[in-house]
């Protein structure tokens, strides 16, 4: 046998010694998989911080802003401030009805059915908290504006407030949408949702959204759009989408798209975007498809009232040539049928 054949011999019998390797490692990976979800699971269900009640003297300190109250004939404080103190507990708060703007946020709340009783209230942050769930908050007539980041929300049933404007989920651990009382948020014009753990837009019948934002998630199906007509800005960065499938001709609102960071590798997709008559601007950066040949000057042919592709506005000569293009390739069209 020659030096070769013994060379490709041994590299033969070193690749069937090393496929036990390759077996043990991949059953290393998937035990530590296994031991990451049951680290997640425990902290799910670790013990619960040590008990510190909301005080009067910090009720002192985190009160201001004395105003009258709805009958005219006495004042409250109707502002208060009490973050960073571990708090676990606030029902001391549910005798301070006349409040109207309530931040609680880097502490260490499970709960806020407290604030129920806060009928008066108009703005609520609680980012920074341990929030798994919001029922018991009840329904907040006058509410405009509510921000839980960065909390452990896994469901959005029971939160149902006639006059919230904007909400703020960012960082909650959502896996879907479909508990979303809508019918019970349709003042709603901002949703921010960003860094969750979506998979789809299924769940979203709420025709006054005018921005939503969904990048840092796993989205990998636009579903549920055609509701969304008045949408103005869909922001999908750093999602999972292969596809463009999704958008419906009901959104002649949206202008704004941001794509980033996706798998479209089809620049044929933009197509699907053809239903969208205001669309003025679209980001496609770090997706496959922008390194097609061509990518700037065909999406311009594609989507001719497109103003700005990323970061660029479409000089004036651009689009005159892609004017010039779509209608030769219309009339080769015509002459072809």
């Amino acid at each position: 046998m020659s030096d070769i054949d013994d060379d490709a011999l041994d590299d033969g019998q070193e690749e069937e010694e090393e496929e036990p390797a390759e077996e043990t490692s991949i059953n290393e990976r998937d035990e530590d998989e296994e031991e990451e979800k049951e680290e997640e699971e425990e902290a799910e269900a670790e013990e619960p911080p040590p008990h510190v009640p909301l005080t009067e003297e910090m009720l002192k300190d985190g009160l201001s802003l004395l105003c009258k109250t709805g009958n005219g004939l006495a004042h409250a404080y109707v502002k208060l401030d009490i973050k960073e103190k571990d708090l676990t507990d606030i029902s001391l708060l549910q005798s301070f009805i006349h409040l109207r703007y309530v931040d609680l946020s880097q502490n260490a709340l499970r709960d806020l059915s407290s604030l129920g009783a806060l009928t008066h209230l108009l703005y609520l942050r609680a980012d920074h908290n341990q929030l798994v769930t919001l029922k018991g908050l009840g329904e907040l007539p006058y509410l405009q504006v509510a921000s839980l980041a960065q909390n452990r929300i896994k469901s959005l049933e029971g939160f149902a407030h006639p006059q919230l404007e904007k909400l703020n989920l960012i960082g909650n651990n959502l896996h879907e949408l479909n508990g979303l009382e809508c019918s019970k948020l349709d003042s709603l014009r901002t949703l921010e949702l960003r860094s969750n753990q979506l998979e789809s837009t299924a769940g979203l019948y709420l025709p006054k959204l005018r921005e939503l934002y969904l990048a840092q998630n796993n989205i990998k199906r636009l579903e549920g759009l055609e509701s969304l007509v008045s949408l103005t800005t869909l922001h999908l960065r750093d999602n999972q989408l292969e596809t463009l499938d999704g958008f419906s001709e009901r959104m002649q609102a949206l202008q704004y798209i941001n794509l980033r960071s996706n798998m479209v590798t089809n620049l044929q997709e933009i197509k699907k975007l053809q239903c969208l008559p205001m669309l003025r601007a679209l980001v496609l950066r770090e997706n496959p498809c922008e390194e097609e040949e061509g990518y700037r000057m065909e999406t311009l042919i594609t989507l001719h009232p497109l103003q700005r592709l990323d970061k660029d506005f479409f000089e004036e000569e651009e689009k005159t040539e892609a004017a010039e293009t779509r209608k030769t390739r219309l009339e080769a069209e015509i002459l072809d049928a």
